[in-house]
């Protein structure tokens, strides 16, 4: 059972809608109807025995069955409860954030992938996975394929794609301002045409010969899956926290700015919640972290260390991410990293049995070009950090020299995990 959206802004609209149903619909004397939401927001009606005493594992096995999915689906989804005010909450069907995506490849079962690629699909159009342009008219295309059938050059035009746009592209690209503020700012600016893009991207699927209709679904699905794997945020748990927003101005005035903090096995990763558009990613090894309970600030803090620079020096950032689910963020960085730790102590044992010597290192590919605007990207100059280094019992802000971590929770299991020592007894913001 995982959860998520303990805070009403972490949950998407139409799920902190039928947040406030009850999962359990009706009572009578011996069951209780219980309704279990999937990503689109329908229900899938059960009717379950003794409730109260019903295991996670038992519920889990009566929803595969009445989705009449398999026994691998054991593994891919879970149960998880949201509510967005702590109030009843629903109880949804979804991908388990433990589930490792090199595994999603070997799925053939069309139901399973099916529900892998609603989630995914819905995860895109809400903006909760921020992507390129040009990314979103690659999965978009494909939506278009599984909802409208292969492409057909007297059907499939631009105009006919322009009127259901947000049913193929993230909805921040699809909204165009309706104030006279907006069409006074946009005035004499062209509009982007994404339905055009959209279309030709449409009309480049690729289609198998002589392929039957539910094998391509099959593969339309792997297809769009694939893609979002290369997302490093997919399959992510979101949070909903704010972040300090750098000082503008001769008064230096900041204020805060709406984050989701997407969390996984790989790393942790801060988006903007208004821009769609990634600030700060990081893997395990390359941060450090911790969770503190304020004494005059209503919000729990969760801190993220990583490595910077401050015009030219080498220093420790320190970012503070204000949630009421800090500390829900925090268990779940320390029960990733206890998973990987544990996952990479079962592969060197079982390297270790099967060959006594270690194999030659294969070389190493140079990473891919990467878009030097992509959303993807960090955006490490948008952030308000506390930029230091630890000198002597003091944290001074910029020294010329980096030293070590601050916080002391993270895990040391092997070279590349980022170091880390005895953190002070002062303040984190002295110096």
């Amino acid at each position: 059972m995982e959860m998520e959206g303990a805070d009403g802004a972490a949950v998407p609209p139409s799920l902190a809608d039928c947040s406030h149903r009850s999962s359990i619909s009706s009572m009578c004397a011996r069951s209780l109807d219980v309704l279990v939401y999937l990503i689109d927001d329908t229900a899938v009606q059960l009717s379950v025995d003794n409730l109260m005493s019903v295991t996670v594992h038992e519920l889990h096995r009566i929803v595969r069955e009445a989705l009449q999915l398999p026994e691998c689906a054991m593994e891919v989804f879970a149960l998880w409860l949201i509510s967005p005010l702590l109030d009843e909450p629903s109880l949804q069907f979804r991908r388990n954030v433990f589930f490792p995506k090199r595994r999603e490849l070997q799925i053939e079962n069309e139901a399973v992938l099916r529900l892998l690629y609603e989630e995914a699909k819905f995860n895109i159009l809400e903006g909760r996975y921020p992507c390129d342009v040009e990314d979103c008219e690659q999965l978009g295309a494909l939506v278009c394929r599984l909802q409208l059938g292969p492409y057909d050059q007297d059907q499939h035009t631009a105009c006919a794609l322009k009127e259901k746009l947000e049913a193929f592209l993230p909805a921040h690209l699809c909204r165009r301002g309706h104030s006279l503020l907006t069409a006074l700012w946009k005035r004499g600016a062209k509009q982007p045409a994404y339905e055009q893009g959209l279309l030709q991207a449409y009309q480049a699927v690729r289609e198998e010969a002589a392929c039957e209709e539910p094998e391509a679904l099959r593969q339309h699905y792997q297809a769009y899956l694939q893609r979002c794997h290369q997302l490093p945020y997919y399959g992510c748990a979101f949070f909903y926290g704010e972040i300090d927003k750098p000082a503008q101005g001769f008064l230096h005035r900041g204020g805060r700015k709406a984050v989701s903090v997407a969390i996984s096995l790989e790393g942790v990763y801060v988006m903007d919640s208004k821009e769609k558009h990634v600030l700060l990613g990081l893997r395990f090894q390359e941060l450090s972290w911790d969770h503190t309970y304020p004494d005059e600030e209503e919000e729990h803090i969760l801190w993220l260390e990583f490595d910077g620079e401050n015009e030219g020096t080498l220093v420790n950032k320190l970012l503070k991410v204000y949630s009421k689910q800090a500390e829900l963020m925090s268990g779940l960085i320390e029960y990733c990293l206890e998973l990987n730790a544990a996952a990479e102590a079962s592969a060197l044992e079982n390297s270790t049995l099967q060959s006594p010597t270690l194999p030659p290192l294969a070389s190493k590919q140079r990473p891919k070009l990467r878009r030097q605007n992509s959303v993807v990207c960090s955006r490490i100059q948008h952030l308000a950090t506390i930029d230091y280094i630890e000198d002597g019992k003091e944290i001074k802000r910029v020294k010329p020299k980096r030293t070590a971590s601050f916080f002391t929770r993270q895990f040391s299991h092997g070279p590349t995990s980022y170091s880390a020592v005895q953190a002070p007894a002062e303040s984190l913001e002295q110096g």
